[in-house]
């Protein structure tokens, strides 16, 4: 990877790993299953990116997507790219319940937090690794034209 996360990302995140030259990052609040994606790109708006890197990246989210719904409770899954504070380019991905602390409204900005439980981070990293190896090859060859 060519490019410097931002420092307020390292500080926030634990670094999970890469998926097709992105970063997955998993936000240290425990309340909620929150990750975020970092494309490898300059490019501060997701909009101002190649129809094929916004493809490649659209991909990814819904494979973070699937993997929350498939690992949490969620009844919504919020998907965001803000950058007011940071303005490298990042996508919230957020498993949401109607039962959590801030339903209905937004996690930005929330002061309740809980640190994860030790060898826990560990726990979501093997899992997100496997599920990586099993199904994003899979996702890649059937949006893969024909």
């Amino acid at each position: 990877m060519s490019f410097v996360l931002d420092p307020k990302l390292k500080n926030d995140c634990y670094m999970l790993g890469t998926i097709d030259g992105s970063y997955l990052l998993l936000m240290k609040n425990a309340m909620f299953p929150w990750y975020v994606l970092v494309p490898d790109t300059d490019e501060i708006e997701l909009h101002n990116l190649s129809a094929q890197l916004q493809s490649k990246v659209l991909r990814q989210i819904n494979f973070v997507s699937k993997f929350i719904e498939g690992n949490n409770r969620t009844d919504k899954i919020n998907i965001g790219a803000i950058g007011n504070i940071v303005p490298q380019l990042h996508i919230h991905i957020i498993g949401r319940s109607i039962d959590d602390i801030c339903w209905p409204g937004v996690v930005w900005g929330t002061k309740e937090f809980r640190e994860y439980q030790p060898g826990k981070f560990e726990e979501i990293k093997e899992k997100f690794s496997l599920f990586l190896k099993e199904k994003y090859i899979q996702e890649c060859d059937k949006a893969a034209p024909s």
